[in-house]
């Protein structure tokens, strides 16, 4: 671990100037406290780090929390080991690929049985904070039990002892997206409009006890459900799908579902702090955590070891080395195929800037991370679904 300026402690062996630089900036916003962390696996995000676990008083950045509210893990433990599956595994994905849309402005088709007391409690919270979710997006409703694009995926992987483990990463979709857009512009708003002076505009803020900041938390709130929701929700017909895939029930061993784009409030080095987690997990002692790496590399299931200084947190991934474009321009369909030889997937050069070579070493990552969490189990996927 680094201390930079006394503000900032970072757990990243892996970091560029830029994200550094970044991370300083916002580590100096003048509400921080005590510091900012910078997890081992940070790379330049809008405004604030990703892979920055970020305490304030008496205000939230919401750029701080990610346009991705609540994006996160989850992750099921079969009965199942290896050898009791199918040997063909196009199958499985393919129709995991039917059951669950994929990419960025999919949805479904017509609301599902399974998704009907999932919306319902969705409306009701909607409801307690005062809002109506089709303000932003009239389809919210389908997009519960969707994927997305980018690095969200959905695998079937292996563990050490060649169990089997469901494990999809997604987030609040659309709707959750619109409401972390309207709220970075309405602390531009107040920042303008008070003429606060700030390094850069997406660190923007709302201040605790303004109408703004109430009406912040509350949908804020109510979109990690979401994301939580339909985390479980995809994973409901992940399991549908691999029930039928085997020829027989899936008995869940473990479940872990867990955000890695959140503000909660705690309690740190003794004061109430607003905790923004953008691109980080909740690690307190003893808590399970998810941490995957990039398609066609190992993902860890780990326990929280508490660490005060990190403020209970731990890295959420890899963490990206080069941006899309980038990794466009240095990564071919060919060096793809290569790193995701024995892993069942879909053939495209739609993925060449998920190659896991955009990406920083897990390995690497997780060594960085040895006080914060301890490693449960090391994944291996076998089967691969990504939205292009």
């Amino acid at each position: 671990m680094e201390t930079i300026n006394g503000r900032l402690k970072n757990w990243a062996s892996i970091l560029d100037e830029k994200t550094r630089e970044q991370a300083i900036t916002a580590s100096k916003m003048a509400f921080i406290f005590p510091h900012l962390a910078l997890m081992p696996d940070a790379h330049l995000g809008k405004g604030a780090t990703v892979g920055s676990v970020i305490p304030t008083l008496g205000a939230i950045m919401p750029a701080a929390v990610g346009v991705d509210i609540g994006c996160g893990m989850i992750a099921v433990k079969t009965q199942y080991t290896a050898r009791q599956l199918p040997t063909d595994r196009k199958p499985l994905r393919e129709d995991i690929e039917r059951a669950i849309p994929l990419s960025a402005g999919r949805s479904n088709k017509k609301v599902v049985a399974t998704v009907v007391p999932r919306i319902a409690e969705l409306k009701a919270l909607a409801n307690e904070a005062g809002f109506d979710p089709a303000d932003y997006a009239g389809n919210w409703e389908l997009q519960l039990g969707s994927l997305g694009s980018g690095n969200h995926f959905i695998e079937v992987s292996l563990d050490e002892d060649d169990n089997v483990w469901l494990f999809l990463h997604s987030g609040s979709r659309g709707v959750g997206n619109r409401i972390a857009m309207k709220y970075i512009k309405v602390a531009q708003q107040v920042a303008k409009k008070y003429w606060i002076e700030l390094p850069d505009p997406d660190l923007a803020y709302l201040v605790e006890g303004t109408a703004e900041f109430d009406a912040y938390i509350r949908e804020l709130r109510w979109a990690q459900r979401f994301a939580l929701l339909n985390r479980e929700e995809m994973m409901d017909r992940v399991i549908r799908q691999f029930s039928e895939w085997v020829g027989g029930e899936v008995k869940e061993m473990e479940r872990i579902n867990c955000h890695h784009n959140f503000t909660e409030k705690e309690t740190h080095f003794g004061k109430a702090v607003w905790l923004s987690r953008k691109g980080a997990i909740r690690a307190r002692e003893g808590d399970p955590g998810l941490i995957p790496g990039s398609m066609g590399t190992a993902s860890y299931v780990v326990i929280g070891k508490g660490n005060a200084v990190a403020l209970d947190s731990s890295p959420h991934g890899a963490g990206r080395e080069y941006s899309r474009s980038a990794a466009r321009k240095n990564f071919s369909v060919e060096q793809l195929r290569e790193a995701m030889k024995g892993i069942e997937y879909r053939d495209t050069n739609a993925f060449i800037d998920e190659i896991p070579g955009a990406y920083k070493p897990i390995d690497q990552v997780m060594e960085d991370a040895s006080d914060l969490v301890e490693v449960r189990h090391k994944l291996r996927q076998i089967i691969n679904v990504k939205g292009d």
